[in-house]
């Protein structure tokens, strides 16, 4: 009797619930954050992934006539007929180099700006920067490219000044060797100031103790920014670089148009450009389709392999 006893006296153990059940316990604890949700949910439901259902166009002959369904199937002709193309070379490295050398470029200026931005003692003038260099980012693309057409075409600003001080004019809107430094020069100007806000911001939530403690230790403010500063906004960093690799095929295509003339299109004919003439212009809607994809397809595979290395050397990721 004392065995049975002595198992009877054992306090039962209380019994877990599984996953799903904390999942929806946390879920209705929490309901009111998932209906703020709710609306993005949808929006990126109808907007983002029921489209997708249109896909299937890069893979048929399509043809308003016989609609989507009705089209006949081609398989992989369309991305076969894209690869064999004389343009397919020339597109990859126009896209990706200028894609490329702005992402070199424009992605550590906000860091440099905003850490620049943080050692200014003087408030007033410290406002009056970055008021300045916020400000060509309400600037439509449209009116920017038109700014550049007014400083740097033939009568601009830039030719008239070279011709008073003697020298040639130079053919920057012709040349397609001036049309990177204009594109990724006009990108710096217009959007530096604003991606800066977002490492402000992430150095204003740096505890001041710790600049204090470095102080103390005899830190100059070049070892302050270096051990303090930049491990602070390190984290953003990493993420926003993942995003910024993952949309290297997607550059701009506003820009590039309107910059693109019949003189510099061997260097300013991108994938979006491209897209934009042989799917709207020539109405050939899968092969323009096949092209989108295909660009989609590297974006996807660059942003998962870029979050793979950021997440083991930095411990930061997108997931």
């Amino acid at each position: 009797m004392k065995p049975v006893l002595q198992k009877l006296s054992k306090p039962i153990p209380p019994v877990e619930p599984n996953k799903n059940d904390r999942r929806w316990s946390q879920i209705k604890q929490n309901w009111e954050l998932y209906l703020f949700l709710l609306p993005t949910f949808i929006y990126f439901v109808l907007f983002h992934y029921v489209p997708m259902y249109g896909v299937q166009i890069a893979f048929r002959d399509y043809t308003p006539g016989f609609g989507l369904t009705s089209s006949p199937w081609v398989g992989f002709e369309h991305f076969i007929r894209f690869f064999e193309s004389y343009q397919f070379w020339n597109l990859i490295y126009n896209t990706f180099s200028l894609s490329a050398l702005q992402l070199l470029i424009t992605f550590p200026l906000p860091i440099i700006v905003a850490l620049m931005l943080n050692q200014l003692v003087f408030k007033r003038y410290k406002k009056f920067v970055q008021t300045v260099i916020y400000a060509p980012h309400f600037i439509s693309v449209v009116v920017l490219v038109g700014m550049v057409y007014v400083f740097f075409s033939g009568n601009g600003l830039i030719n008239n000044f070279l011709s008073l001080i003697g020298m040639d004019e130079i053919r920057f809107l012709t040349e397609p060797t001036w049309f990177k430094p204009l594109y990724l020069g006009s990108s710096v100007w217009q959007e530096t100031g604003w991606a800066a806000i977002i490492y402000l911001a992430a150095l204003a939530a740096v505890n001041p103790e710790l600049h204090e403690a470095a102080i103390v230790d005899g830190a100059n403010k070049l070892q302050r920014v270096i051990h303090v500063d930049i491990p602070a906004i390190l984290p953003i960093a990493m993420i926003l670089l993942v995003l910024s690799v993952g949309n290297i095929m997607n550059i701009g295509f506003e820009k590039a148009y309107l910059l693109q003339t019949p003189l510099n299109q061997t260097s300013s004919e991108i994938i979006p450009t491209y897209v934009y003439k042989v799917g709207l212009q020539q109405a050939q809607y899968s092969f323009a389709a096949a092209i989108g994809l295909f660009n989609a397809v590297i974006n996807l595979f660059l942003l998962w392999y870029v979050n793979r290395v950021a997440k083991r050397l930095s411990g930061n990721g997108l997931w």
